[in-house]
C-alpha cells in the first residue's frame, strides 16, 4: 500500500538539505521498506536478509561496493543491524563513494547504536517512524481527512451532528484500541493471528535473542507485567522485587524494550528541571495492538477493567507520533 504518510515530506527532502545516510527506524511491518521504495524507487535495493547480499557487504571492501552498486546513485540497505559491523559499512561507502546517496533501515536503535559506535557518528541522520496515527488510520480508510480532528471532538462530546456516523467512527476507534494501528489492520481488521505471530517476532526474535539479556523468561515476565500496567506510574524496585532480579536489570531491559520501539517511558513535568530528575515515569506501548496480543486480551471494552487506560495511552501515542512527525 503507498498510501501518503505524515513522514513523506521531510523524508523526500532529505537530500535536499543534507549529505549524509537517510536512517529510518522504527518497530517491524509499520511501513518503513514502504515509504523508502515509494519515495527513491531508483534507489539499489538490498535486503540484508540475504546471504549473497550480506556477503558482499561483509567484505568491507570498495573495490567489491563499487561492482555491487554500479551506476546507481542511491543504495537501501534494508535492516542494516543483520551486519556484524553495519557503521563500518556506512562509513566505506560514504567515505569512499561519496556520490552515492545512502538510505537505511533498522528496527532496533539499540542495535543499531550498539553496533556501529562512532563510526557513523555525523555521517547519518536519524528519523523515526510508528504505527499509523490515528488520522492517517482513517485517510487509509477513505475517510475524509479534514473531518479528523472533528470526528474526534464529536466522540469525546458525544454528539452525533456530523455527516460521518459517530457509531461507525467509535466503532473504528474501539477496533484501534484492541487491534492497533499497524498499517495491515486497516485491510485485515481484527487480525489476531497477525498481531500474535508479529508479537513473537518483535519479541522474541529481535529482543529476546539479542545477546544483551541474559534472561529471557524474566524479560518476557517484565514486558507482560509492564502491559498490565499501561498509564501507571513505574517502580524499578517493586518490579525487580516482583521477578526477583536486580533494579539495574529492571531499567536496562526496559531501556532496551524502549529503543526497540515495543514500549516507551513518560516522565512527571515540572518547571523545575531538578525536580523531573528521580520521578517515577508511566510505560506506554506504541501499539495496543501488540500489547493485548501480549498479554492474550482481545476482549471487548466494555467488559475489561484496561479501557480507560487504553484510551490513554491511546491519546499518548498520538501525541507522541504527530510531535515526533
Amino acid at each position: 500500500m503507498n498510501e501518503p504518510r505524515l513522514l513523506d515530506d521531510k523524508i523526500r527532502s532529505h537530500f535536499q538539505t543534507y549529505k549524509q545516510a537517510l536512517v529510518l527506524l522504527g518497530a517491524r511491518q509499520v511501513g518503513k521498506t514502504t515509504i523508502l521504495k515509494k519515495i527513491f524507487p531508483d534507489a539499489l535495493y538490498l535486503l540484508l536478509d540475504e546471504k549473497s547480499v550480506s556477503d558482499i557487504l561483509e567484505s568491507y571492501s570498495s573495490d567489491a561496493y563499487k561492482a555491487l552498486i554500479g551506476s546507481r546513485k542511491q543504495i537501501f540497505l534494508d535492516e542494516l543491524h543483520l551486519l556484524s559491523n553495519p557503521g563500518r559499512a556506512v562509513k566505506l561507502i560514504y567515505d569512499q563513494l561519496p556520490e552515492i546517496q545512502i538510505i537505511v533501515t533498522g528496527s532496533s536503535s539499540f542495535q543499531i547504536k550498539n553496533k556501529t559506535g562512532e563510526s557513523m557518528a555525523g555521517r547519518a541522520i536519524n528519523y523515526s517512524m510508528f504505527p499509523l496515527t490515528f488520522g492517517e488510520f482513517l485517510h487509509q480508510m477513505k475517510i475524509e481527512d479534514n473531518h479528523t480532528i472533528f470526528l474526534f471532538d464529536k466522540i469525546l462530546s458525544q454528539d452525533s451532528s456530523t455527516t460521518v456516523k459517530k457509531y461507525d467512527i467509535q466503532t473504528i476507534l474501539q477496533s484501534l484500541l484492541l487491534y492497533g494501528q499497524y498499517p495491515h489492520l486497516v485491510n485485515s481488521p481484527n487480525d489476531r493471528t497477525y498481531l500474535r505471530n508479529l508479537a513473537e517476532k518483535a519479541i522474541f526474535k529481535d529482543i529476546i535473542e539479542l545477546n544483551l539479556i541474559e534472561n529471557r523468561s524474566k524479560a518476557l515476565d517484565l514486558l507482560k507485567l509492564l502491559a498490565y500496567q499501561i498509564g501507571n506510574l513505574v517502580s524499578y524496585s517493586e518490579l525487580a522485587n516482583r521477578l526477583n532480579i536486580s533494579t539495574p536489570t529492571v531499567q536496562r531491559y526496559i531501556d532496551i524494550f524502549e529503543q526497540s520501539f515495543i514500549l516507551y517511558r513518560l516522565y512527571p513535568y515540572s518547571t523545575n528541571a531538578r525536580d523531573e530528575i528521580g520521578k517515577s515515569p508511566k510505560v506506554y506501548f506504541w501499539d495496543l495492538g501488540l500489547r493485548n496480543a501480549l498479554i492474550d486480551n482481545f476482549d471487548n471494552l466494555n467488559i475489561r477493567s484496561d479501557s480507560g487506560a487504553m484510551f490513554e495511552n491511546f491519546v499518548i501515542n498520538e501525541i507522541k507520533k504527530e510531535l515526533s512527525y
